[in-house]
């Protein structure tokens, strides 16, 4: 494939994933203020995002078998379309809008999100040529900054959406968007993008590969030191503990990821030169580092050093280092998985991330409804740890690799 094709490519996946995330984040947020103006607790209400995470965990295994034997542009296309499926099933008659019939809309959202994801993720490997590690790891950031970017961005639109045309205006409004950007691109996205030479069969979902078991592992953990202090804990502390409101939260976590898009998008400006790319002991360093933050801030709150300032100063920082090691591992997924097939370790490893942001979601209300947020910071700084020696086994490069920067 030519560069100039290439390039094309790369603007349709990344145009696609794009509209779906905007759409993803906006969902979310207008699930939280609708359910919260009918009177639900924030648990409850993140409670409505479990299966959203469960069937994260099912579809990538799924999914990278389905990329390598259908094709990425089919799985792409096959999670757009079940997104609008799910924005379509919340635009039934109030009275039918229960939490069971929220749940398995998200449901129906948690599969298509992976499948977009793994789709949009495993197709890069392919458009960019071997031996230019440096120019895969720049298009790899920017396509994850900027969907993180861009979630929050949605954090932001669900708001106005609701404000402007109401809960059901604003699910139709991106049904319909979606709906176009779907049709388009069954026409300007390759075919069969990322289809395996070999049809694998299922029972190789499971990689065979050290690196990316590891690696894999590692963002099991990773992820669930994120939200175990994150998704349920952080939001019901800010409301209960310093009386915030459900914009002022909203508006907090979409800022935060928003930011924490920007600097994935940017982490080849500190983790690469213009002759070597990262490797395992990259992964170390970053993971070792952001282990002592959330232990930082749960000893500050312990003793009382400005509550308020440690917490809200700590997201910050932890969110920057965060966003570096997820870049990283986004990057080195990508390298380390075989070209023929690629969706299948792309997709075994994005299982791992999806049961991390799973064990996290569960722990968050539990840790915190027992024990309170210092002890879910404490149990964050465990994972990290645990992320950090993981990563000492991941390779080591020991050449100079041409990074193809410019």
């Amino acid at each position: 494939m030519n560069v100039s094709r290439s390039i094309q490519q790369y603007l349709i996946i990344t145009g696609n994933y794009w509209a779906f995330t905007l759409t993803d984040g906006a969902l979310r947020m207008l699930i939280v203020l609708h359910f919260h103006d009918l009177g639900y607790s924030p648990l409850s209400i993140a409670l409505l995002f479990l299966f959203y995470e469960l069937f994260g965990v099912i579809t990538n295994l799924a999914g990278g078998w389905l990329g390598a034997r259908l094709g990425l542009n089919r799985t792409m296309h096959i999670g757009l379309a079940l997104q609008i499926a799910a924005l379509s099933m919340l635009l039934v008659p109030s009275s039918l809008l229960t939490v069971t019939w929220v749940m398995a809309a998200q449901a129906l959202s948690g599969i298509a999100k992976d499948l977009n994801k793994m789709s949009a993720k495993s197709a890069i490997k392919l458009l960019v040529p071997a031996d230019a590690q440096g120019m895969l790891f720049k298009w790899v950031a920017l396509l994850t900054g900027s969907k993180n970017t861009l979630k929050g961005v949605g954090f932001f639109l669900g708001g106005i959406l609701l404000m402007m045309l109401g809960f059901k205006g604003a699910i139709g409004s991106m049904a319909t968007v979606l709906a176009v950007i779907w049709f388009a691109s069954l026409f300007l996205l390759g075919q069969d993008l990322g289809k395996a030479a070999n049809k694998p069969k299922f029972t190789e979902v499971f990689s065979k590969s050290a690196a990316i078991n590891r690696l894999s592992a590692a963002r099991m953990f990773l992820f669930g030191a994120r939200d175990v202090w994150f998704v349920v804990a952080l939001p019901v502390f800010l409301a209960s503990s310093f009386g915030w409101d459900h914009w002022q939260v909203g508006g907090l976590l979409a800022l935060w990821i928003i930011g924490y898009g920007i600097v994935q998008a940017f982490a080849p400006l500190f983790t690469s030169t213009e002759n070597r790319v990262p490797d395992g002991k990259t992964a170390f360093l970053w993971v070792s580092a952001l282990s002592l933050i959330p232990a930082l801030i749960a000893l500050a709150m312990t003793n009382d050093i400005d509550p308020a300032t440690s917490l809200l100063a700590g997201l910050f920082i932890f969110g920057a280092v965060f966003a570096v090691n997820s870049s990283l591992h986004s990057y080195l997924i990508v390298s380390y998985a075989n070209s023929d097939g690629v969706s299948m370790d792309v997709g075994f490893y994005y299982m791992a991330n999806a049961m991390g942001r799973l064990i996290g979601t569960v722990l968050s209300g539990w840790v915190f409804q027992a024990f309170g947020l210092i002890a879910c910071l404490w149990v964050s700084a465990a994972f990290l740890a645990m992320a950090s020696l993981i990563s000492l086994l991941l390779p080591v490069r020991t050449d100079q690799v041409e990074s193809s920067v410019n």
